[in-house]
């Protein structure tokens, strides 16, 4: 066996890399391989080809000398025609022999010679094995036909005259200006546009076939009328339009067969260009064409990228856009990659969207797509996720990818971005405004369970309505600062530059602050305040109907600009404020740490509460995040970890015995949530719940429902929850009809409605629409009215019809799709994010406010008024109210228990009518109540007498039976004729009960909320009376704001026992 090194030389000592890259004069001798490169480019056809085909500049002038020598050819036979002059006679020679002068057939002769010379030798770089088929094209066939007899007349003079058809020149030249289009887009880098050059060859087709048949007639009228140029061309436009004056006619056959053949080729070629036009022009209306260049650096556009556009998504954008003035004049490129629906497409022909709404069918990964949207100009950039995709996390990384592509394609472009998961925020933190939907979705959920409804307030805050103007100040934010501060507190100076937020009854473009009078300002003081003053007494109650609520800002300028100012002594109202003014500086002595610390005041337990709760607390911070990107927030902790057996309710284990949640004994009533999957968003579920500022003696208990049969219902203690929690979905989300895909939770929650009466549900759907359908009663009088004017407001154009809905305004339901125009809003108010979710306690701001609610009792009836409930909160202990959420009892008609006794099969006699009639009146004056909040089989005895009188007349119709038998068949009977609906429901929840081996003590049955209805008034009138039960949303300072230096801080607070958890507080 040869050895494989002995055969490879080795390296001369003298190698090195300059010698690879100079050379080297000693190697020539050596007998080694060299390689060169691009040897088949070294021949003289290969240059040629590059040169002539190639290289993209050189083979564009080419083509362009090439058309011009067509039109030059054209344009000297027309020379050629007005110089000769007619000759009398009908002769046949006349059409083969014309009079052409010598310097005319001379320059003829050169452009047939280099003519046939470039065809030939670009058939000659073109040639791949098949001459005939470069002979038989037809460009080339007419090439020989106007080139070779002028060629054959140099060598033969009496052929000079000859006549030659030259005007077919203009099909060459029609074929060199395609070419000359498709090397044009080459060179200067430019997409190619089918359509225009559809366009393009169909307007040169016209031409061309215009052009030969003037030429044709003009040439065969030689032996008849002697038609001039301008006579056929009169002709041809006359007899192609189809209009045939006839006062211009060919006489002569040889004419009329050339017209005829004319016609025929029209016929054929011209509709074969417009159907290919068509097809273009159809898929052009489908991808959307370009954004023009002209109009993207002299307008203003912003890109709205989706996955799939739906016509809800759509009007919600546009609507919550151009709500703003100052966003009239944009444009809005809608980038989507799937074909615009029919209901999409008939909205954007309306003249409204159809001048500012422009469709593009098209990916934002596409940089080819990108550019056809002009994004490099664009003002901003919309990406909002797909949330009816069954995996909700591919759609987040489409979203992400999305965001990527956008942002290498145009930097500077900024981002507004929608995110699903909490988990996939951190990849598209470079985006200038995030909006994730399960971290607002779950701390509305939590604070549904805190304050009522108050999904549905911040779903009124954040839309824009219109409405009478007053204002309620809410936060502040220095200018030197990015942080807002919520309610800061009455402590807190104001300077000249802080920036003001507060709720707006009108649009802030709508409103303005008036300044100082110039000439009583100098004689004022420099203090901010300077005597008493009223709350502005023109705001509107913001309740059904007159919703307009907008968060707005405003900012306290210099003397040169707007500043808040008081009205003038002439401009108050006589009449005075029954409760003190608000102090120009609060007074330690009024404001003391205990008033702002009355929760923690109201944690302070006995020793012996202590040993019965067996529960400590400490607050502090998390030790631990679900996923990267989520906010410390400061709460309630245990001292010690839980074991994981612990955390299964319905499973014992070694530490506790407990297998339902009768049996843990919980102090509080339970917070039950109904999930499909226990997901990071349960994180900023839970942390609401228990923050630092809830006392510990209010903290519920919450329970985490994976499955929802009745059996593990009745086990995690939905009898006596407070509140029961239903997540749409994930695997349900996405479904073949619109609008079908909460068909299972609505189904399920109204199962529960009706099984559960008492149980307050809240519950999350993926469409708004659907919200009608919760807690269904179709024949209720109230729901119908109401229904009709949700059909009203949508005829006028309303986004927020849905309003009207009693589980809407009661806060039981609400959708997330509702907040998307936190995202849409925040392009001409970028605090809106910001302050929305200090709201709902997802940020926490050191020195910021929080929202809380309380409830007016009996002892809170003598404030009587809205206004001076809020005098009396912001000197008393800063808390500044935004709303009030209020419950009425729901009055039963006449006509409403008329129906309801339709409802029963019963006939009754005329006797028992007057029964009948006493107990309708009774229940119609108990249902006037104003504070009653039940319905139940107690305050309606029409039932239970009407069953009563139904099993009498059965028991005397019926067979006689004798002795005890016929006695407890009566019994029956009447026991089973007594019960109502929802005794029959009551019965089986409490038999279920029983075989499970769970406690029927404090299930009751007769309570529910079904004849309530309750609803919010933002920012009311000061004149607006206050009444029992009636809840007051507050935004409350922060507690550890005004804390001593004595008493623990934020950072101190956090107990020693949670030993080294608290170094690993930014892992995940």
């Amino acid at each position: 066996m040869v050895d494989l090194e002995s055969e490879v030389p080795p390296l001369p000592p003298r190698y090195r890399f300059r010698d690879l890259l100079l050379g080297d004069q000693g190697w020539q001798n050596d007998d080694r391989v060299q390689v060169e490169f691009y040897m088949n480019e070294n021949t003289f056809k290969e240059r040629l080809k590059l040169f002539f085909i190639k290289n993209q500049r050189s083979s564009l002038r080419i083509r362009l000398f090439n058309f011009s020598l067509k039109l030059l050819s054209c344009f000297l036979y027309i020379i050629r025609v007005l110089l000769e002059n007619p000759s009398q006679g009908n002769e046949w020679s006349h059409i083969f022999w014309v009079n052409r002068s010598l310097p005319l057939w001379g320059l003829q002769v050169s452009v047939a010679l280099i003519s046939l010379f470039e065809t030939i030798l670009l058939g000659y770089l073109s040639y791949k094995g098949n001459i005939w088929e470069q002979i038989l094209r037809i460009p080339f066939i007419l090439e020989v036909i106007n080139a070779v007899p002028f060629i054959i007349s140099i060598f033969w003079p009496s052929l000079r005259n000859l006549f030659v058809p030259v005007f077919l020149n203009c099909w060459l030249a029609k074929h060199a200006l395609e070419n000359m289009i498709n090397d044009l887009h080459r060179a200067i880098q430019r997409t190619q546009s089918a359509m225009f050059n559809q366009v393009l060859i169909l307007i040169s087709t016209l031409l061309c076939l215009i052009f030969t048949c003037i030429c044709g007639i003009q040439h065969l009228e030689r032996i008849g009328k002697k038609l001039n140029l301008f006579d056929s061309l009169y002709f041809c436009i006359v007899t192609f339009s189809t209009v045939g004056f006839g006062d211009v006619t060919p006489e002569t056959w040889s004419s009329k067969l050339f017209v005829v053949a004319m016609i025929c080729v029209a016929l054929v070629v011209l509709p074969i260009q417009f159907e290919q036009l068509a097809y273009l022009w159809m898929e052009r209306q489908k991808s959307g064409g370009n954004y023009s260049r002209h109009r993207a650096q002299t307008e203003k556009h912003v890109v709205l990228c989706v996955s799939s556009l739906k016509i809800d998504l759509l009007m919600d954008f546009l609507n919550e856009f151009y709500a703003h003035p100052r966003l009239q004049d944009y444009y809005v490129v809608i980038l989507c990659p799937t074909e615009m629906d029919v209901q999409v497409r008939r909205v954007l022909q309306i003249p409204m969207w159809s001048q500012r709404v422009i469709y593009l069918q098209g990916s934002a990964l596409k940089d080819q797509d990108l550019l056809r949207a002009k994004m490099d100009d664009a003002e901003a950039c919309f990406i909002l996720s797909s949330r009816c995709e069954v995996d909700r996390t591919s759609s987040d990384h489409q979203t992400i990818l999305r965001a990527w592509a956008v942002k290498d394609f145009a930097p500077n472009c900024p981002l507004y971005v929608q995110i699903l998961k909490p988990e996939n925020k951190f990849h598209i933190k470079f985006a200038d405004h995030v909006v994730c939907e399960e971290e607002f979705k779950y701390a509305m959920l939590a604070l549904n369970c805190i304050c009522p409804a108050t999904s549905t307030l911040i779903t009124l805050l954040v839309h824009t309505s219109r409405g009478q103007f007053g204002v309620c100040l809410i936060g502040i934010r220095r200018e030197d600062n990015k942080n807002i501060l919520l309610n800061p507190g009455p402590r807190y100076i104001m300077s000249a530059t802080d920036i003001c937020f507060y709720i707006n009854i009108t649009k802030e473009e709508n409103s303005a602050f008036k300044n100082h009078d110039h000439q009583k300002k100098s004689n004022v003081s420099r203090s901010f305040y300077h005597g008493p003053s009223r709350l502005p007494v023109h705001s509107i109650i913001a309740s059904m109907g007159t919703v307009a609520i907008d968060l707005q800002d405003t900012s306290c300028r210099s003397a040169s600009g707007p500043t808040l100012s008081l009205p003038s002594e002439g401009n108050k109202e006589v009449r005075r404020p029954s409760i003190a003014p608000v102090l120009e500086v609060a007074d330690t002595s009024s404001l003391q740490t205990c008033d702002l610390l009355s929760d923690q005041s109201e944690d302070e337990t006995t020793p012996d509460e202590e040993m019965s709760s067996n529960v400590e607390y400490a607050k502090g911070y998390p030790p631990y995040s679900p996923y990267i990107g989520s906010s410390p927030t400061f709460c309630h902790l245990l001292h010690e970890k839980v074991p994981f057996c612990c955390l299964r309710l319905d499973k014992s284990c070694q530490h506790n015995y407990y297998e339902d949640a009768k049996a843990y004994g919980f102090k509080n009533k339970l917070i039950i949530v109904a999930a499909e999957t226990a997901g990071n968003g349960l994180y900023n579920f839970i942390v609401p719940l228990r923050a630092y500022y809830r006392p510990k003696k209010e903290l519920n208990p919450v329970i985490l429902l994976l499955d929802n049969p009745l059996d593990d219902l009745l086990r995690c203690g939905v009898t006596f929850a407070a509140n029961m929690v239903v997540v749409d979905k994930e695997s349900t989300m996405s479904a073949e009809e619109d609008y079908m895909a909460d068909a299972k939770t609505i189904v399920n929650v109204q199962t529960l409605f009706r099984l559960f009466s008492s149980l307050s549900i809240i519950t999350e759907l993926t469409h708004p629409a659907n919200m009608r359908f919760m807690q269904f009663r179709a024949k209720d009088c109230y729901s119908l009215a109401l229904s009709k004017l949700e059909k009203k407001e949508r005829e006028r154009g309303s986004n927020l019809a849905f309003m009207f809905r009693l589980p809407f305004a009661a806060g039981r339901v609400f959708s997330i799709s509702m907040l998307d125009t936190l995202l849409y809003q925040s392009f001409v108010k970028d605090y809106m994010i910001s302050i929305t979710r200090l709201l709902l306690g997802l940020d926490t701001t050191p020195g910021s406010g929080f929202l809380c609610s309380m409830k007016i009792t009996e002892d809170d009836l003598w404030i009587r008024t809205y206004a001076r409930l809020y005098q009396k909160l912001c000197s008393s202990t800063g808390d500044v109210p935004i709303g009030i959420y209020r419950t009425e009892s729901q009055k039963l008609t006449t006509s409403e228990c008329r129906e309801i006794a339709s409802q029963s099969q019963i006939s009754i006699s005329v006797e028992e009518w007057e029964d009948t009639k006493d107990a309708k009146e009774q229940g119609h004056h108990r249902s006037n109540h104003r504070n009653s909040t039940s319905s139940d089989q107690s305050d309606h005895p029409l039932l239970r007498r009407k069953s009563m009188q139904w099993a009498r007349r059965l028991s005397r119709k019926g067979p006689k039976h004798s002795g005890k038998t016929a006695e407890k068949i009566t019994q029956q009977r009447l026991n089973l004729y007594r019960r109502s609906e929802r005794q029959e429901l009551a019965e089986l929840v409490k038999n279920r009960m029983k075989h499970l081996g769970l406690s029927t003590v404090g299930y009751d049955e007769m309570n529910d909320h079904q004849s309530t209805l309750s609803y919010i008034l933002i920012n009311p009138s000061p004149d607006t009376r206050l009444e029992l039960n009636d809840v007051v949303y507050l935004i409350r300072p922060d507690p550890l704001a005004y804390l001593p230096n004595g008493e623990p801080s934020r950072k101190n607070s956090i107990c020693n026992t949670t030993g080294q958890d608290s170094r690993e507080e930014t892992q995940l």
